[in-house]
C-alpha cells in the first residue's frame, strides 16, 4: 500500500467513526430531541480542546452474527479537553450504535480514561445514554460495568466525578452515577431504574410508566437519586459547566477562589428585617443566602428533594463555599430523615474537596413521628451529625432563630468542631421551644392555677425571657458573638478568611464507620 492510500484509509476510518451507528440512526437520535454522542462533547468542551481516545476499537464478541457488525468506536466516545480552560476527562455513550449498550471493550474505553483522570488528578464527566449491559457478550458485559464500579469508588473522594444522564440508563447500570458526586437529568429524554415497567409489572403487578417509575422528575422530588434537572440537554450541559466553576481539580487542591472587587460596603441592612416579628412565622432562607453571598452566585443542589434543608455551592468574596441551611418556608425547617442525608452527603462532597462550609440554623427540631421512627431517624439523623463531626474543613455556623434540642448539636455547633459560632440576637436556643417546655416543665402550677391558660401563658413569657435567646450559650463561649444581622457578610468573609490555612490532624485509622 502506498503512503498516500494509507493516509486515505485513515481519512476513511475517521470519517466511519464520526457516523457512529450510521446516518439512519443519528436522524433517528435526532428525531426523539436527542442530540448525538459527540455533538453533546462538542458542546460541553472549549471549543477546539476535545482529544479523542480510543476512536477505532471494535468489539471482539462472535457470538450471534456480532462479529459482522462492527462499529468504530464501539458505541462511547472517551478523551479529554478543557471546560473553562480547565483539563477534564469525559466519555460519551453513543445510543446509535448497539443502543449505546455496554462491551467489554466499551467498558475498557471508559476505564482507560478513569484511569487517566486519577493519575492527572482531573475530574471525570460521564454522559449517559444506554440500553445496558450488551446481551450478546454475557458475563463480559456484566465484568465490564463491575470493572467501572470499582473505579468509581476508588476514585471517590480523589476526582470530582459527575453523571449526566441524557437517556436510558437501567439496570447495573444505575450504580455508577449513584456512586458519583453528582448526578443531572433531563426532563422527558431521560430515565434510571434497576428493573423497567415491564419487569415491575411482572413481578409487583403494578402498572407504571417509565417516566413516572424513573424520570427526571421523579428523581429529583421522590427518590432524591438525581441533583439537577434540566429542561433540555444544552442546560444540563451548561449545568456542568457552572457546577465546575465551585469545585477544584482534586482533593489536594483548594476550593476555587476568583478576583473580588467590592465597593467597600459589605453591609446588607436588609438582614435586620428578615425575620418575621412572630417567630413561629416562615421566611425563604434563600432570601438571607442571597443577601450574604455574592451576587447570583449560589448555585443549588438537591433543590426538589427535601426542602426542609437547602443546600449548595455560592461564591463569598469570590471565594467558593458550600451551604447547608435549615429552610423555615417548608415543615419549619425541621429536621428528617431525607433532609439529613441530602446534608451529610453534600457535606461530605464539601469536605473531600477542600470546600469550606457554612451551615445557618433555624431548626425547631427533628420531625415526630411514627413514620420518621420506624424508618431510622436516628440511624439517618446520626448521619448528618457524623459528616459535620468528620469535616476538617472550616466551618461556620450562623443561627438566625431557632436551635432546638438534639437539632442544635447536629447543625455545626461548637462540640462538634465547628470552628466560628456566630447568632443574630433573634436567636432561640433551647431544649425545645418555650410552649412545650413551660407545660412540662410548669405542669403541676398550670394545671392547678384558677386560669391554666392564663398561667401557661405567663409561663411561656417567663421561659422565653431565660431561655430563648442567644446569650446562655455566649456566656459558655458556645457562641463566639452575638452579631447584628446586617453586619452578618462582614463577619463570614473574614472567618473564612481567617480559617483558609486551617489544619487538622485526624487519628490513624483505615476509615470510620458511617451509620449506613
Amino acid at each position: 500500500m502506498k503512503q498516500e492510500e494509507k493516509y486515505q484509509l485513515l481519512q476513511q476510518k475517521s470519517e466511519q467513526a464520526l457516523l457512529g451507528g450510521g446516518i439512519k440512526r443519528i436522524e433517528a437520535q435526532h428525531g426523539k430531541g436527542k442530540l448525538t454522542a459527540r455533538e453533546r462533547v462538542e458542546l460541553l468542551m472549549d471549543e477546539g480542546t476535545f482529544e479523542e481516545i480510543g476512536m477505532f476499537v471494535t468489539h471482539r464478541c462472535t457470538d450471534f452474527g456480532l462479529e459482522n457488525e462492527l462499529f468504530l468506536g464501539d458505541g462511547v466516545v472517551t478523551g479529554y479537553g478543557n471546560i473553562n480552560g480547565r483539563l477534564v476527562y469525559v466519555f460519551s455513550q453513543d445510543f446509535t450504535v448497539f443502543g449505546g449498550s455496554l462491551s467489554e471493550t466499551h467498558a475498557e474505553k471508559i476505564c482507560k480514561i478513569m484511569d487517566m483522570a486519577m493519575k492527572t488528578g482531573s475530574p471525570l464527566i460521564g454522559l449517559n445514554d444506554s440500553g445496558g449491559a450488551r446481551i450478546q457478550e454475557g458475563v463480559v458485559s456484566l465484568g465490564g460495568y463491575a470493572d467501572i464500579f470499582y473505579k468509581n469508588v476508588k476514585a471517590s473522594g480523589v476526582i470530582p466525578q459527575i453523571s449526566a444522564i441524557l437517556g436510558p440508563c437501567a439496570g447495573g447500570a444505575v450504580y455508577s452515577p449513584a456512586i458519583t458526586d453528582f448526578t443531572l437529568m433531563v426532563e422527558n429524554t431521560s430515565y434510571m431504574f434497576v428493573t423497567g415497567p415491564n419487569v415491575v409489572k411482572t413481578v409487583t403487578h403494578e402498572e407504571v410508566s417509565s417516566e413516572e417509575l424513573g424520570g427526571a422528575h421523579t428523581h429529583a422530588s421522590k427518590s432524591g437519586v438525581t441533583h439537577f434537572t434540566a429542561k433540555n440537554e444544552l442546560e444540563c450541559l451548561d449545568m456542568i459547566k457552572r457546577m465546575l466553576q465551585y469545585i477544584p481539580q482534586n482533593c489536594e487542591d483548594q476550593a476555587p477562589v476568583f478576583p473580588y472587587q467590592t465597593d467597600g460596603n459589605e453591609l446588607r441592612e436588609k438582614l435586620n428585617t428578615l425575620l418575621p416579628s412572630n417567630p413561629n412565622q416562615p421566611y425563604d432562607i434563600r432570601d438571607l443566602i442571597g443577601e450574604i453571598t455574592d451576587v447570583d452566585s449560589f448555585f443549588e443542589v438537591h433543590k426538589e428533594y427535601a426542602e426542609n434543608i437547602v443546600v449548595g455551592f455560592a461564591f463569598l468574596a469570590g471565594r467558593s463555599i458550600g451551604i447547608v441551611a435549615n429552610q423555615p418556608a417548608f415543615l419549619a425547617g425541621v429536621l428528617d430523615i431525607n433532609s439529613s442525608v441530602k446534608a451529610a452527603r453534600f457535606t461530605r462532597f464539601c469536605d473531600a474537596f477542600n470546600i469550606p462550609l457554612l451551615v445557618l440554623v433555624d431548626v425547631p427540631g427533628f420531625l415526630p413521628g411514627t413514620d420518621q421512627e420506624w424508618n431510622g431517624i436516628i440511624r439517618h439523623g446520626s448521619k448528618l451529625l457524623y459528616a459535620l463531626s468528620e469535616a476538617t474543613v472550616p466551618k461556620i455556623t450562623l443561627i438566625t432563630r431557632k436551635a432546638y434540642g438534639g437539632a442544635y448539636d447536629v447543625m455545626n455547633s461548637k462540640h462538634i468542631g465547628a470552628d466560628f459560632n456566630f447568632a443574630w440576637p433573634s436567636a432561640e436556643i433551647a431544649v425545645m421551644g418555650p410552649k412545650g417546655a413551660a407545660e412540662i416543665i410548669f405542669k403541676e402550677e398550670i394545671k392547678n392555677a384558677a386560669n391554666p391558660a392564663e398561667k401557661l401563658e405567663e409561663k411561656v413569657a417567663e421561659y422565653t425571657e431565660t431561655f430563648a435567646n442567644p446569650y446562655r450559650a455566649a456566656a459558655r463561649g458556645f457562641i463566639d458573638e452575638v452579631i447584628s444581622p446586617e453586619v452578618s457578610r462582614i463577619k463570614l468573609i473574614k472567618a473564612f478568611k481567617v480559617l483558609e490555612n486551617k489544619v487538622v490532624v485526624m487519628p490513624k485509622r483505615k476509615h470510620g464507620n458511617i451509620p449506613l
